[in-house]
C-alpha cells in the first residue's frame, strides 16, 4: 500500500547523500528500478520544486559576499547530485561566489563520514584545521567534526528536538536562521583565526 511520508521519517535521513537514502528507500520499500533511475527521477521532481520554492536567506547571502570580498576560498560540499547543487545556485545567483562546487557522490561515503570535506580541502589546498563549516544538519555537524575542520551550526527543520550533535559545533545558533547575522558570524570567523 501507499504510505505517507512524513517529515518525522525524513529526519533520519536529513543531511545524508541522495543516492545513500534513495539506496535505503529501494530496499525498505521493495522498488524494482535501477537506483540510478531512482535518482534521476528524485532529481527531476526536486529541481522543478527547489527552481519555484527556493529562498536565499539575505543574511547568509551577506556572509558570503563579505567572505567573498575578503579573499576567502569558499566551497559548496553537498550530499545533493550535482546537477541539483549547479542548478539551484543558478537559480539563486549565488553560482559565482564559490571556487570549489562538490558533490558527495564522487568523493565516496556522504556525511556524517568526512569524505566529502576533506576532498573539498584538498583540492582548495586548505588544512582542514583552517576550514570552516557552515552546516544545518546533524550528519555535516559531524562530518565537519570528524574532518578536523571547525563548524557553525544552523539548524534547520525541527527546532524544538536537536539532535545531540549540534551542541558539538564550535558555535550553534538553536534557533536556527532566525538567529543568525552576518556581521556577527563574519567576527567570529576572523576572531577563530580563520582569517586569510
Amino acid at each position: 500500500g501507499v504510505t505517507d511520508y512524513t517529515a518525522k521519517m525524513n529526519r533520519q535521513y536529513y543531511g545524508k547523500g541522495i543516492k545513500e537514502v534513495l539506496e535505503a528507500f529501494q530496499e525498505k520499500y521493495h522498488i524494482q528500478a535501477s537506483i540510478d533511475a531512482i535518482v534521476a527521477k528524485s532529481n527531476e521532481y526536486y529541481l522543478d520544486f527547489a527552481r519555484r520554492n527556493t529562498i536565499v536567506f539575505p543574511e547568509m547571502f551577506k556572509l558570503v559576499k563579505k567572505l567573498k570580498a575578503s579573499c576567502y576560498p569558499l566551497a559548496l560540499a553537498s550530499g545533493s547530485s550535482l546537477e541539483i547543487i549547479e542548478d539551484i545556485l543558478a537559480a539563486a545567483q549565488l553560482g559565482d561566489y564559490f571556487d570549489l562546487i562538490i558533490s558527495s557522490e564522487k568523493v565516496g561515503k556522504s556525511k556524517p563520514e568526512p569524505d566529502v570535506f576533506l576532498e573539498t580541502a584538498r583540492r582548495l589546498a586548505v588544512e582542514p584545521a583552517h576550514c570552516l563549516v557552515l552546516e544545518d544538519s546533524p550528519y555535516g555537524v559531524m562530518a565537519a567534526q570528524r574532518a578536523g575542520m571547525s563548524c557553525i551550526a544552523v539548524p534547520s527543520g525541527n527546532l524544538s528536538a536537536l539532535h545531540d550533535c549540534f551542541f558539538k559545533a564550535d558555535l550553534l545558533l538553536e534557533n536556527g536562521m532566525s538567529d543568525f547575522s552576518a556581521d556577527k558570524a563574519f567576527e567570529w570567523i576572523q576572531s577563530d583565526g580563520l582569517a586569510v
